[in-house]
């Protein structure tokens, strides 16, 4: 089953930048800060850092050649780069915030699950880093992890969209639909909410299920435009 395509059906979700990175706006952002020609010249000196040849180099510094190369499409080079800021500054959030999303990505999910669990102390907890870790404990397939982590992270904000729309969805996959409406009702409207539970019915090949759920979801918001869309696109 394809977590990720289930998610970026769904008309609310909150996790990893895969998905949508809950509590993550100052976390992510546009590259600034080096310049093209700069982040070659970083690139090229990196053995030189890592033996401790050149102590100029900031986390700061290395955060923004590694959002440069996620701009680029070089996963494994942001990788390389978040470490290195981390590893000059372990405090250093943004670097840990980014470190989890694209080990994610690789399907790292060790790496990137130890980056969230930082990412969550340094934050002091916060319910959208427990968001955030609990999708990544889902794509690892540590579903009694993910469930863990929302729960938590709802007892700290009981009204974090992330936590309770990621656990919905994680909920309606298995089959627990009356449990994950609960959850989506905490912060959706309940036609948003049918909306949700169809996208998942309609990922898992469950056609009548999602027609039934779009249907319902039109009754409670005839204007509720996605409803339609997907309503008529099920075969």
């Amino acid at each position: 089953m394809d977590l990720l395509k289930q998610l970026a059906a769904a008309m609310v979700v909150g996790v990893l930048g895969l998905a949508g990175c809950g509590g993550g706006a100052k976390e992510g952002g546009a590259v600034a800060g080096l310049s093209p020609g700069e982040s070659d010249s970083l690139n090229a000196q990196h053995s030189r850092f890592e033996s401790g040849e050149d102590a100029a180099l900031t986390a700061e510094t290395h955060f923004a050649a590694g959002q440069l190369a996620e701009s680029q499409g070089g996963v494994q080079m942001a990788i390389r780069q978040y470490r290195q800021a981390v590893k000059l500054d372990s405090h250093h959030v943004k670097s840990l915030y980014r470190l989890g999303v694209v080990q994610a990505q690789v399907e790292a999910y060790g790496e990137a699950i130890a980056a969230w669990r930082a990412y969550l102390k340094e934050t002091g907890e916060d319910a959208g880093a427990y968001a955030n870790l609990g999708f990544c404990y889902e794509l690892a397939g540590e579903a009694a992890n993910a469930e863990a982590a929302y729960k938590q992270g709802i007892a700290k904000d009981g009204k974090n969209g992330p936590c309770r729309v990621n656990y919905g969805l994680m909920l309606a996959r298995a089959g627990r639909g009356n449990e994950a409406m609960i959850q989506f009702q905490a912060v959706l409207t309940e036609a948003q909410a049918h909306y949700n539970i169809g996208s998942v019915y309609e990922q898992m090949g469950k056609k009548a299920e999602a027609k039934a759920e779009y249907r319902k979801a039109l009754e409670l918001d005839p204007g509720l435009g996605e409803a339609k869309s997907r309503l008529a696109g099920v075969d």
